[in-house]
């Protein structure tokens, strides 16, 4: 009987790493995103798993809302960064321009985005996009 390896779950950021290794220890606990991007995957990695709470979680208290309503319809597909600045270890700013891809039905579609990251205590939170 062959051994079958079996490969653990990518990650739905599409970074070509596993969950575990990615956006898993981000979800688990936010303060464990180093830079604004990955905070910016592991947002989109909840936004494609419905986990509403990491989103609130790691939404500026200023521009955070009180509640989400996520599209049960909407599937995230793959997660694309164009760009970033700033949003480093060292920095207390940053912005990551990306596109997300979607499904909804039939209809594929994209979001384009750059997204304003800050520091909050010590941790990176979503600002607002544009």
């Amino acid at each position: 009987m062959a051994c079958v390896t079996q490969r653990p779950d990518p990650c739905p950021c599409t970074s070509g790493r596993p969950m575990s290794a990615c956006c898993g220890p981000v979800l688990a606990d936010p303060r464990a995103a180093p830079t604004a991007e990955r905070l910016m995957r592991s947002r989109f990695t909840a936004f494609a798993t419905g986990n509403d709470a990491h989103l609130l979680a790691t939404w500026h208290p200023a521009t955070r809302p009180s509640t989400l309503d996520l599209d049960d319809g909407r599937v995230w597909t793959s997660l694309d960064i164009l760009g970033t600045t700033a949003g480093g270890p060292f920095h207390t700013e940053g912005t990551v321009e990306f596109e997300a891809h979607f499904r909804d039905g039939r209809r594929s579609g994209r979001l384009r985005e750059t997204s304003t990251f800050a520091r909050v205590d010590g941790r990176w939170v979503y600002v607002d996009g544009i």
